[in-house]
C-alpha cells in the first residue's frame, strides 16, 4: 500500500505516547447552565488536552468532528509541539507561512496533525464515526494520513459540502465546496455506526419520508436470469379487479432467453412479447386478489423474498424491524413494498446546510466575532448521522467558536436526547470570550436588535457545560506522582476518573473522603512530599485501623467504597465484607 512520508515523520510517530498526562481543573465562573449535563469546554493545547482526557473518555466517544487549520498560508497558525527533533525544534513558535515563503509548511501541518489524530483514534467507541473538514490544500495528504491512522479499510466516504457562499472572483475556477472525510472506528461495526438519516433536500412527498420503499421487482439483465414463479390463489393486488390474458409463447423463446440469461428487447420483438413479466396463465383478480394460480416468467429482484412471502401464505415477512410484502399492480407486475420505522438517504454532496457568511452574521448578533465559523445546520446533520444514540458523546478538539457544542445542545432541545460534548480550544482568549460566551448565551437565551430597531428574543436551548483548563503533569518521567501534584490535584483527577463527574467540592486534605457519585463513594490516602517516611507512618497505606477510621458516606448510601492508597494490609475477605474496593497508587490511577 502506498505510504506518506514527510519531514519530521520519524520524530512524531510516537510523540502521542510521550505527551504527559495533565490534570484537568474546572472553572465555575466560566461554566454555564447545568453543571451535571456532562459537557466540557477545555482550554489548552489539544494534544495535551487529549492526553489528559483519555483516562476518562477512551473508547467512549461515538462521534468526532474536527475542523483543523486548512493550511492555506493565510491562517497564521503556529507550530508549537515540543518534539526533541532538530528540524521540528527549528519550527517552534513560528507562524506557518505561504507556499512560496515556507517550503516546509505541509510537513509542519502533517507533524502537527499526526499525534493528535493518533490520540483521537483511541477515544472512539467500536461503532464510532470520525469526520474531518478540509479543502484542497491538504486533501490528498490528509486522506493518506487518515488511512495510516485509522486504516484504509475503515475509510467510509468523502462528503462534499457545497459552501454556497462567496467565491474568490480572481480565480478562473470558482471554488464553492469543501470536503469532509469520514472514517469508521472499525468497519466491522459500521452497520451500527451510522443513523437512519434522510438528506434534508429530499422532497417531502418522497417514499423515503413516507416510511416505505415500493419498487417493481422485474429485472432484465444477466445478473438476474429469468425463471418461472407461480403466484398462488389469494396473491394480493392493489386493484379490486383485473383480467389479463396469457402470452402465447414459442418454446424457442425459453431456450433463447435461458441461454442468454436475459430477456433482451430484441428477443421480445422477435417473439412478439408484449411485456415482462411474461404471463404463462390468464391473470384474473377479483376482490383484490388472484382467484387462481398464475405463473410469470421474468428476471427477478428479491426472488427469494417473494418465494418466502408466498410460502408464508402471502402474509408480510420480517426483515429485522421492517415488514415486506408483495402485490400485483394494474399492469400485472409484481411490486415489493418494505415498510420501515425510519429510512436512510445520505447523499455524498451536502447542500443547503448554511454558509460561513450567514454563520458569521448569526454569531455577531450574539456579540461573538469569528471569521470562519461552520454553520450549525451542517454540524447538526453530521451529528444526526454519527451521534444518534440518546447518550452519545461528541468530541471536537478544534472547537473554534463552539459550533459543535451548539449543534449538540440544539439537537438535544429538539428531540429530548442526552448527547454530550467535549470541546477543546487552544487559544485562551478565544475559549473564554468566544466559545464560552456563545455556549452560555444559547444555553440561557439572549436578545439582539435588528437593523430596524426591533428586539428579537432567542429562546434558551438549556443544558450546560463545565469550563476546564489544564494543570501540572500528573506523573514524572519515572511513572511516579509528580512532586508538584497536591492532594487537591490528585483528588480531583481520581474522582473524575472513577466516577466521570467533577469532584463535588475541593478536597483540602483534612479528610480522605472525596465525595460520592451514583453508587460510589471515593477515598484517597495520599500525603505528598513525604519522601523517606515509612509509608504506613505517612498515612498512604490502607491498614485495618485506617479502614475502621474512614469517614462514613452520607446517610442512606449503600454503594461501594473505592479507596486509593499506595498499598493495603487489609485482607481481601475483609475488604469484600466491608464493601470496599482498593486501588493502588500510582498503578491503578487512570492515566498512569
Amino acid at each position: 500500500m502506498p505510504t506518506l512520508n514527510w519531514i519530521g515523520k520519524d520524530a512524531v510517530e510516537h510523540h502521542h505516547a510521550e505527551v504527559p498526562y495533565r490534570l484537568v481543573h474546572c472553572d465555575g465562573e466560566l461554566s454555564a447552565g447545568d453543571p451535571d449535563a456532562g459537557n466540557l469546554l477545555v482550554q489548552g493545547d489539544n494534544l495535551e488536552a487529549l492526553k489528559a482526557l483519555l483516562p476518562y473518555y477512551g473508547g467512549q466517544v461515538k462521534c468526532i468532528y474536527i475542523d483543523p487549520p486548512y493550511n492555506t498560508g493565510n491562517e497564521g497558525w503556529v507550530y508549537n509541539d515540543n518534539v526533541a527533533s532538530p528540524e521540528i525544534k527549528a519550527w517552534l513558535g513560528k507562524v506557518v507561512g505561504k507556499e512560496a515563503e515556507d517550503l516546509s509548511r505541509h510537513d509542519k501541518w502533517l507533524c502537527m496533525m499526526y499525534p493528535r489524530l493518533r490520540l483521537l483514534r483511541d477515544f472512539l467507541s467500536t461503532d464510532g464515526v470520525f469526520f474531518a473538514s478540509c479543502d484542497e490544500n491538504e486533501f490528498h495528504s490528509f486522506r493518506m494520513l487518515l488511512d495510516s491512522v485509522f486504516g484504509s479499510h475503515n475509510y467510509a466516504t468523502t462528503l462534499v459540502w457545497n459552501t454556497e457562499g462567496n467565491t474568490d472572483n480572481q480565480f478562473q475556477f470558482k471554488v464553492n465546496h469543501e470536503y469532509i472525510l469520514v472514517y469508521f472506528a472499525d468497519q466491522r461495526f459500521k452497520k451500527f455506526a451510522v443513523g437512519n438519516v434522510i438528506d434534508p433536500n429530499t422532497p417531502e412527498d418522497s417514499n423515503l419520508r413516507a416510511g416505505f420503499a415500493d419498487n417493481n421487482i422485474t429485472k432484465n439483465g444477466v445478473k438476474n436470469p429469468p425463471s418461472i414463479i407461480e403466484l398462488p390463489t389469494g396473491f394480493p393486488a392493489n386493484v379490486a379487479s383485473l383480467q389479463l390474458d396469457l402470452e402465447q409463447v414459442d418454446e424457442r423463446f425459453f431456450e433463447t432467453t435461458r441461454s442468454e440469461a436475459m430477456i433482451s428487447k430484441s428477443i421480445q420483438n422477435k417473439y412478439g412479447i408484449s411485456q415482462i413479466p411474461v404471463r404463462l396463465d390468464d391473470m384474473v383478480i377479483e376482490n383484490g386478489e388472484l382467484v387462481r394460480p398464475c405463473s410469470l416468467y421474468s428476471g427477478w429482484a428479491n426472488a427469494r423474498k417473494l418465494v418466502a412471502f408466498i410460502e408464508n401464505d402471502c402474509q408480510p415477512i420480517k426483515e429485522g424491524e421492517d415488514e415486506i410484502r408483495f402485490y400485483l399492480n394494474r399492469n400485472g407486475c409484481v411490486r415489493y413494498r418494505k415498510t420501515r420505522e425510519s429510512a436512510r438517504n445520505i447523499l455524498s454532496v451536502l447542500r443547503n446546510l448554511g454558509t460561513t457568511e450567514r454563520s458569521r452574521t448569526y454569531l455577531s448578533k450574539m456579540g461573538v466575532e469569528f471569521d470562519y465559523p461552520k454553520p450549525v445546520d451542517l454540524i447538526k446533520y453530521l451529528l444526526e448521522i454519527g451521534a444518534f444514540p440518546d447518550d452519545a458523546i461528541v468530541m471536537d478538539t478544534f472547537a473554534g467558536s463552539g459550533t459543535t457544542g451548539e449543534a449538540v445542545l440544539s439537537l438535544n432541545a429538539k428531540d429530548g436526547k442526552n448527547r454530550q460534548f467535549i470541546l477543546v480550544e487552544m487559544d485562551e482568549i478565544s475559549a473564554s470570550t468566544r466559545t464560552s460566551s456563545r455556549l452560555s448565551k444559547v444555553i440561557s437565551g439572549y436578545s439582539f436588535q435588528e437593523t430596524n430597531g426591533r428586539t428579537v428574543d432567542v429562546p434558551p436551548l438549556g443544558g450546560g457545560f463545565r469550563y476546564c483548563h489544564l494543570g501540572v503533569p500528573l506523573f514524572n518521567e519515572f511513572g511516579d506522582i509528580d512532586t508538584a501534584v497536591t492532594f487537591p490535584d490528585l483528588a480531583a483527577h481520581i474522582f473524575f476518573a472513577e466516577t466521570g463527574a467533577p469532584i463535588p467540592s475541593k478536597a483540602k486534605g483534612n479528610s480522605p473522603y472525596l465525595g460520592k457519585h451514583g453508587d460510589k463513594a471515593v477515598y484517597l490516602l495520599f500525603a505528598p512530599g513525604q519522601e523517606g517516611t515509612p509509608r504506613e507512618a505517612s498515612g498512604n497505606v490502607l491498614t485495618p485501623d485506617a479502614l475502621t477510621s474512614l469517614p462514613a458516606p452520607p446517610d442512606g448510601f449503600d454503594g461501594v467504597r473505592v479507596v486509593y492508597a499506595e498499598g493495603t494490609t487489609v485482607s481481601p475477605d475483609r475488604l469484600k465484607a466491608e464493601g470496599v474496593v482498593f486501588k493502588q497508587i500510582p498503578y491503578q490511577i487512570e492515566g498512569a
